[in-house]
Parts: structure tokens; C-alpha cells; sequence
């Protein structure tokens, strides 16, 4: 991180915390208005159904008004999270963690999904699995999130090197969308989305999936794609509010767990109001298959993917034999609601 962007992230903290005294609230002490952040991607099905089904009103009540922004990416949230802009977030621990670890004032609460990310390649690539990845370029969606570490760990397995030389695999960045483009004009040869866009390829008749979910490392395939995070300073005025959005996203997985059909016209309202179109109800449930809901947070299995961004050099100043994320990942309050306080 350069020092102009160090002080620009000191800055925007302190105007939070100043801003943070001038908080307005309601007659019964709750914010009058908690700001949420999501993606506009299907991996984000538990907050969609606890948005949708009014889970979060419920928990937090009437008089308080819920201001959702959606994002694209992990790390435009997580800077939205570290400089106050948002309260409680739903993100991907790579940029999640890179960000926690320059400003180290948020805090992982719950799990929500694991999961749901394929390595899918064009049809005429002549990508058969992964081993074929030498030499190819491959896209991701953006640079540092948690598919790119997959992708990493990924070409590592199969002792394929990341770089421009002839025998490693080609990096390259494209939004979910535009890969779509991009393997209509040839430009890449595989791309390792999230999902819904692995079933939208294969529909679409451009590619084919050649690792499924539960072949995307690390811990084949279970490992934390979207987290549930609180500011620090949010947790500490507002820890019953916090715990209401904890109860929400349990909820959340609970109705699409118990009620799958109803859950996707649910999903898909949302990702129209947030994404401005929907998608076809086969295509969420093809999505859903591949991914494992659950709030469960392994704290290793996270710091495993946090050496890769320091290998990567996304996150400078720490060795990985220095790394200990035990005070970023903070399942306390999720007990206190799993045991009904």
C-alpha cells in the first residue's frame, strides 16, 4: 500500500469515528438507518432471502431503515467496510482479509456460504482438466479476491506456474459478464467465476466446467467464499443489531435449505433489483447445487488463503509464518444466537 493511500485510509477512519458520535438514533436507542453491503451474484443467496423475506426488519424492527448497496467486487466492499462507509457486509475473505489487515478495524461475525466457484473452460480450448492449463489464459474477476486465490492454489496442485513465460498460464481480468464476451472473441481460454456464471457458460454453449466446486482448493471446494463482516465501531455501539443480522443470514439459509423451490423466484427478485436483470429459475438452482450454505468459518482454512496473497504480494509487511487471524474472526456473537441469547 502506498503512503498516499495509508493516509487517505487513516483519514476516511478518523471521519468515521467522528461521524460515528453524531450518529442519529431512535427514540429506543437503536441507528436509524444500518448500511449493508452485498454482490450482485447468486453466492449471496442467504442475505438475498433474509433481505427478501424481511428478515432483517424483523430483527432490527420497523423504525430502523435498511440501506443495501450492491458492489462487484471484494475489494470495493471491504475499502466501503474499512473506511466506515458500510456497517454490516457480505464479501469474500481474500480482499476481505487484505483490507482487515491494512486497517484492522472490522470483524468476520458469521459464515454464509462456502463454496460455489468453477474452473470453467471454452469448448474449443482443448481444456480437459486442469493439467491442460499450461500456456492457457485464464480470467478471474478481479485481482487479489478469493478466485484468484483458488486459481493460484489451483495451477500449484497441478505444478503449473503463474506468468508470462510459455510454460506457466496467463492472468488475465474480466468481470463475470464480460467472460462471456470474451470467450465468444477467443480472448481467454478458461475462467475460474463465481457462480451463477459457471451454468450461464455452459447454457450459453461456450464452455464447459472442468473443475466443479468441489475440486476449487483450498479444502476441496469448502472453503469461505462469502463472510459476514461488522465494523468494529458498529459491534461496539450496536451488538444486539449486529446479532440480528446474524440471526437474518441464519434464517436466510435455513428457508432455502428447508424451501429450495420457493427460494429461487425469491433469489432472482433480488438479483433483479440489484444486478437490474433476472435469471432463469434453472440456472439459480444449478447454482445453489454447487455451493455448500453454512456460517461456519474455518479460521485456517482462511489463513491458508491469506499466505497466497502474501505470496502474491497483495499483502506486504507480514510473513506467513507471522499470520494469526484469530483476531479478525470473531464467532462470538454467532454462538450467543445459536444459543438463543
Amino acid at each position: 500500500m502506498t503512503k498516499c493511500v495509508k493516509v487517505l485510509l487513516l483519514l476516511l477512519f478518523t471521519m468515521t469515528l467522528l461521524s460515528a458520535c453524531d450518529e442519529k438514533l431512535t427514540a429506543t436507542g437503536k441507528p436509524q438507518v444500518v448500511r449493508v453491503g452485498v454482490f450482485k451474484n447468486v453466492t449471496h443467496a442467504a442475505a438475498y432471502i433474509a433481505l427478501e423475506k424481511g428478515y432483517f426488519a424483523r430483527e432490527w424492527g420497523d423504525e430502523v431503515k435498511i440501506e443495501v448497496t450492491p458492489f462487484d467486487n471484494g475489494s470495493d466492499l471491504s475499502i466501503a467496510m474499512a473506511t466506515g462507509d458500510i456497517d454490516v457486509g457480505f464479501v469474500g475473505p481474500g480482499p476481505a482479509t487484505t483490507f482487515f489487515l491494512k486497517s484492522g478495524n472490522f470483524r468476520v461475525v458469521s459464515g454464509s456460504n462456502n463454496g460455489g466457484a468453477v474452473l470453467v473452460a471454452r469448448s474449443d480450448s482443448g481444456i480437459q482438466t486442469t493439467a491442460d492449463l499450461r500456456d492457457k489464459t485464464i480470467a478471474i474477476p478481479a485481482k487479489g479476491n478469493t478466485n484468484e486465490i483458488s486459481l493460484r492454489l489451483l495451477l500449484g496442485q497441478a505444478g503449473i506456474g503463474l506468468g508470462r513465460g510459455k510454460e506457466n498460464a496467463h492472468l488475465i481480468v474480466r468481470s463475470p459478464a464480460d467472460t462471456l464476451i470474451s470467450f465468444r472473441q477467443k480472448e481467454i481460454d478458461a475462467a475460474l467465476v463465481p457462480e451463477p456464471w459457471g451454468p450461464q457458460i455452459e447454457k450459453a454453449g461456450l464452455g464447459k466446467v472442468v473443475a466443479d466446486w468441489q475440486a476449487i482448493p483450498p479444502n476441496n471446494g469448502d472453503y469461505p467464499t462469502v463472510i459476514m463482516v461488522a465494523s468494529d465501531v458498529f459491534i461496539a455501539k450496536h451488538r444486539e443489531i449486529v446479532k440480528g443480522a446474524i440471526k437474518a443470514n441464519l434464517d436466510g439459509i435455513a428457508f432455502i435449505q428447508n424451501s429450495p423451490d420457493q427460494a429461487y423466484d425469491l433469489i432472482n427478485n433480488q438479483l433483479k433489483q440489484y444486478s437490474g436483470k433476472g435469471m432463469d429459475k434453472s440456472l439459480i438452482k444449478a447454482s445453489l447445487s454447487r455451493l455448500k450454505l453454512t456460517t461456519d468459518v474455518e479460521v485456517k482454512v482462511m489463513e491458508e488463503m491469506a499466505k497466497v496473497s502474501i505470496d502474491a504480494r497483495y499483502i506486504k509487511g507480514i510473513k506467513p509464518e507471522e499470520l494469526d487471524l484469530s483476531k479478525f474472526v470473531d464467532l462470538s456473537l454467532l454462538a450467543e444466537v445459536k444459543a438463543g441469547k
